[in-house]
């Protein structure tokens, strides 16, 4: 079912909600359960698809799971792990990433695994050569077939050394996932730092692991014989944290978010303030608003943490739409992230895009066919249309959009951004915006 909102726009959002466990953290440190030999303990768990995919996928491979939503607690006991059907794994994954994550792990348990052709958002290339590369320095054998990719190891998983082209967060969990239980010493240079990396390196180090991460972004992983199971409070998703204080910018609102935490937005936090955004740290939260003032244009630059993360970036577009002046975003990490900017063009924004770098220096998209850059003129008044979510982050983006237009939108497909917004149709009202579920049944 294409799920469908009908949106009045125009009025400010208003009041106060609540984010839980991060989308980029709580399934990767789902998977880690996989190499315990006792049950696992998770809290703080939000209620979104991701979260949903990976239990599916943790029961297909023989793994108790019990998930007590209200209290936001998952409980997992891999015990009896086993390898699932190829076909199972293909149904139940669907568009999620998470299944190439499963390999280290599976190979320490049993020797083998199977990951089908992966989904994911369409917003550039997110090749998975870094995780076969990964692999196959520990000793595994990767075999491709037309329903996916095999993995063995026969001999089981030796240290290495590796040094990722670029620290992609992705390849440093598989890494660590890998490593974890790799018989000697393994170096990973030019690794990803970010929190959600950390709080995994946390969780492992919990389970029994010797992990040391040094400040020039190797991470060194002694390889022990077993793990057991943790319990651990995910970090909050300083995503959806960010989304909201941009929904509060571009609609003049004035929102508490509870459970925002001011280290892991430090670099958010005073862009946002660059803008002319207002936002007020509190014990429990923090709450964002727009100050009645002007809003001023910026140059802005994406970079791998402890930059500006890419995931800020969309939801924060359109804010700037409101800004006077010229705003400059040069998008370093994913190559097609512009393209939910058509739908805010179509609803009156004046964004252009090109290929040139148009930041303080040339990113490896330089001299590339791919409009990584935006001038965002304003203010515009934005005005209400139809609109089609292209993915998870853009989708928020287009939602956000909607309530700050003048007059009427209709969102299609918002059911993606369940993925990695929890009940995100509750706290629209929450925040008293004027919307409807019009999906046809």
């Amino acid at each position: 079912m294409d799920r469908v909102l009908r949106v009045n726009g125009g009025r400010p959002l208003q009041g106060e909600l609540r984010v839980r466990g991060a989308k980029n953290f709580v399934p990767k440190a789902m998977v880690a359960a996989l190499l315990g030999e006792t049950p696992s303990v998770l809290k703080n768990v939000p209620l979104i698809l991701d979260v949903d995919v990976v239990s599916r996928l943790l029961r297909l491979h023989g793994v108790k799971v019990e998930f007590d939503q209200s209290e936001g607690v998952l409980t997992m006991d891999p015990t009896s792990v086993e390898l699932a059907h190829v076909a199972d794994i293909d149904a139940h994954a669907g568009s999620s990433r998470i299944p190439i994550l499963f390999c280290g792990p599976l190979l320490h348990r049993l020797g083998e695994a199977f990951i089908p052709d992966l989904g994911g958002c369409n917003i550039g290339g997110r090749p998975i050569d870094f995780h076969m590369d990964s692999l196959r320095a520990f000793g595994a054998k990767v075999e491709k077939r037309d329903s996916g990719i095999h993995i063995s190891a026969e001999g089981g998983l030796y240290g290495t050394q590796i040094e990722l082209p670029y620290p992609s967060v992705g390849a440093t969990e598989q890494t660590l996932l890998t490593a974890v239980r790799a018989q000697g010493l393994t170096e990973l240079r030019n690794a990803a730092v970010e929190p959600e990396i950390m709080d995994l390196v946390s969780v492992l180090q919990k389970m029994g692991a010797i992990i040391s991460v040094d400040t020039d972004r190797t991470i060194r992983i002694e390889g022990v014989d077993s793990l057991s199971g943790y319990t651990h409070t995910a970090l909050s998703d300083r995503i959806e944290a960010a989304s909201w204080a941009s929904a509060a910018l571009a609609t003049g609102g004035d929102i508490f978010v509870r459970g925002a935490h001011q280290p892991d937005m430090t670099t958010f936090l005073n862009t946002f303030r660059k803008i002319g955004g207002a936002f007020d740290v509190q014990e429990d939260g923090i709450r964002f608003w727009h100050p009645g003032s002007d809003l001023k244009a910026i140059m802005m630059e994406t970079n791998v943490h402890p930059g500006f993360m890419t995931d800020w970036q969309q939801p924060l577009v359109v804010a700037l739409t409101q800004a006077n002046g010229l705003s400059i975003v040069h998008e370093t990490v994913y190559e097609k992230r512009f393209g939910f900017t058509e739908a805010l063009t179509a609803m009156g924004a004046q964004i252009q895009l090109y290929r040139e770098c148009l930041g303080s220096s040339p990113c490896r998209f330089a001299q590339k066919n791919f409009k990584h850059s935006a001038v965002i003129s304003g203010p515009t008044k934005l005005h209400g249309a139809d609109i089609q979510v292209p993915d998870l982050r853009g989708g928020f983006s287009h939602l956000i959009a909607a309530l700050a237009a003048e007059g009427q939108s209709n969102v299609s497909g918002v059911g993606v951004i369940a993925r990695g917004y929890e009940h995100f149709t509750s706290k629209l009202s929450l925040l008293d915006a004027d919307f409807e579920d019009i999906s046809e049944a």
